[in-house]
């Protein structure tokens, strides 16, 4: 690691060490810039990176969500070629089953958008279902969408990845050393350096990145992000005996916010409670964790009698509108800010990390980007409230509907 407490230059700085900090960083460095400093307040990944569930979806309700999802499952699918180490993706598929006949008509659709931007995925029928994934409750879904190609990694082991791969890159890694704000030039139009709690930086560029702490990072350089956190709740169960992996498979109820997949032998289920106001994650929240479960026991009946194993909270990210944010650093006047980039991955960080973070980097070096058209994407969607102009993404996970984000600068 380098001196810290020296007055130094870099060529890009990386405020966040997460998944979209990380592989930011690595990008940048694999770029060709020379010096890439990346500033992280605790360790790597030891926020939600490390505490997630891993599930990698192309299976997106936008063409951005979709582009981005295809992205990332790629770049999983060719890190252990490229970098000697994976993040573990697992592609088993990943069905989304309709319950009622809007959801089905609103599938079916949204499959179709999907095949035109190039996914392997096709609606399944109710036989086709049952047989495909004999856990489930026969005869409990309408069919559904089902994508072979998308899977799930191993969230430490993705650190892991991306630890190494900076490592061997060559970035500057600055953990337990906290981002205090941004210099500016006398006319406040770029920046010209990053203060940070182990001394300055001199740079003329950073990237923003936070995951749920990226509205606090934004207010100590002086920039308003529409984005907050809430509490997410994940549960392994004890292995199944009955059922191969294969035969529990991927599942997301997208109407209740609830998904499962294999793990260790047993399933392994999250969610989020759209109820609850936004803010840091604490404790368990039994009385809801126990309301999901009896939700997945009617799909998948096994679930209801198998014992839990290991239980967490962690605090996960969201936008108001589901969608990533990715664009230059405005000032309360609206002004983009030269050399600051501000990179979200709207709470979908394993599914859409790599793709975040690519884009950032090319953000970062030129303003612009070939992976997807970033122009609506900005701070400039949202209004004074955090209320955005774009429909959200309909394949999220129902993060609080509190869009003014009141509690856009909680730290977890």
């Amino acid at each position: 690691m380098a001196e810290s407490t020296r007055a130094d230059t870099a060529d890009a700085v990386v405020i966040g060490g997460g998944t979209v900090g990380g592989w930011c960083a690595w990008s940048l460095r694999r770029a060709g810039l020379e010096h890439v400093v990346l500033v992280e307040r605790l360790t790597l990944g030891r926020g939600a990176s490390s505490r997630a569930a891993g599930m990698v979806r192309a299976q997106g309700g936008t063409p951005w969500t979709v582009t981005l999802g295809l992205f990332s499952r790629d770049f999983y699918l060719r890190q252990k070629e490229e970098l000697g180490i994976d993040s573990g993706f697992v592609p088993m598929g990943y069905y989304m089953p309709a319950f009622t006949e809007e959801q089905a008509r609103i599938g079916r659709a949204r499959v179709a958008m999907q095949q035109g931007l190039g996914l392997e995925v096709s609606w399944i029928e109710p036989d086709e279902a049952a047989e495909l994934y004999p856990a489930m409750a026969h005869g409990s879904t309408l069919g559904g969408s089902y994508a072979p190609g998308d899977g799930y990694i191993d969230p430490p082991r993705n650190v892991l990845a991306y630890t190494a791969a900076l490592v061997r890159a060559g970035v500057d890694l600055r953990e337990r050393t906290e981002f205090m704000g941004l210099a500016y030039s006398s006319d406040g139009s770029r920046i010209t350096g990053v203060d940070t709690s182990t001394g300055p930086i001199a740079t003329e560029r950073v990237v923003l990145t936070g995951g749920p702490d990226l509205a606090s990072v934004g207010a100590r350089a002086g920039i308003t992000i529409a984005a907050g956190g809430t509490r997410h709740q994940v549960a392994v169960t004890e292995p199944v005996d009955d059922f191969t992996p294969d035969q529990i498979g991927m599942v997301f109820d997208v109407a209740e916010g609830i998904y499962w997949r294999p793990e260790e032998g047993g399933v392994l289920f999250g969610m989020s409670n759209p109820d609850e106001a936004p803010g840091p994650a604490r404790e368990v929240d039994w009385p809801y964790m126990t309301k999901v479960r009896e939700r997945i026991a009617e799909l998948l009946p096994i679930a209801s009698t198998l014992g839990l194993r290991r239980v967490w909270a962690a605090t996960i990210d969201y936008t108001p509108d589901h969608l990533p944010i990715l664009g230059p650093g405005r000032a309360p006047d609206g002004r983009a800010v030269g050399g600051v980039t501000v990179a979200s991955a709207g709470g979908h960080g394993m599914m859409w990390g790599p793709a975040v973070a690519r884009i950032a980097a090319d953000l970062c070096l030129s303003g612009g980007t070939d992976v997807i058209d970033v122009s609506e994407l900005g701070l400039d969607r949202f209004d004074a409230e955090g209320r955005s102009r774009l429909d959200p993404d309909p394949i999220a996970l129902p993060f609080p509907e509190d869009t003014t984000l009141r509690e856009r600068t909680s730290r977890p």
